[in-house]
């Protein structure tokens, strides 16, 4: 199984989770333990990069929504960084690309997220 999983934090509130490899049924419960660890540490905005993910299935897309009401409780935010089309189309299929900001590169989604701040 490939699959990988990091956390940055870039300033006070900004954390980017960057996954690699596949994120399904097996691998999203990290994935979900990760965003939580960074939502409990204070985490106003989080950008979770896919650029280096190969796949992702219903789990991770449950994950996501979850962290998005939590943050969305705290007057925060989950943003996503995808330029793969296979993985980009899941999300306009499923109507989850007017839920979420979806940037081309981390460097776009740090940047505009650091102005509007």
């Amino acid at each position: 199984m490939n699959f990988d999983i990091s956390t940055d934090q870039v300033r006070d509130g900004l954390y980017v989770i960057s996954l690699s490899g596949e994120v399904d049924l097996y691998t999203a419960p990290e994935f979900k333990q990760e965003l939580l660890d960074a939502i409990g540490k204070g985490a106003k905005e989080v950008v979770v990069d896919f650029s280096n993910t190969t796949f992702i299935d219903s789990t991770t897309l449950g994950v996501l929504v979850g962290g998005v009401k939590r943050l969305r409780t705290n007057d925060g935010q989950l943003s996503l960084v995808c330029s793969d089309r296979n993985i980009t189309k899941i999300f306009e299929i499923t109507g989850l690309d007017r839920v979420f900001t979806i940037y081309p590169t981390r460097e776009e989604a740090v940047e505009q997220i650091t102005s509007s701040a």
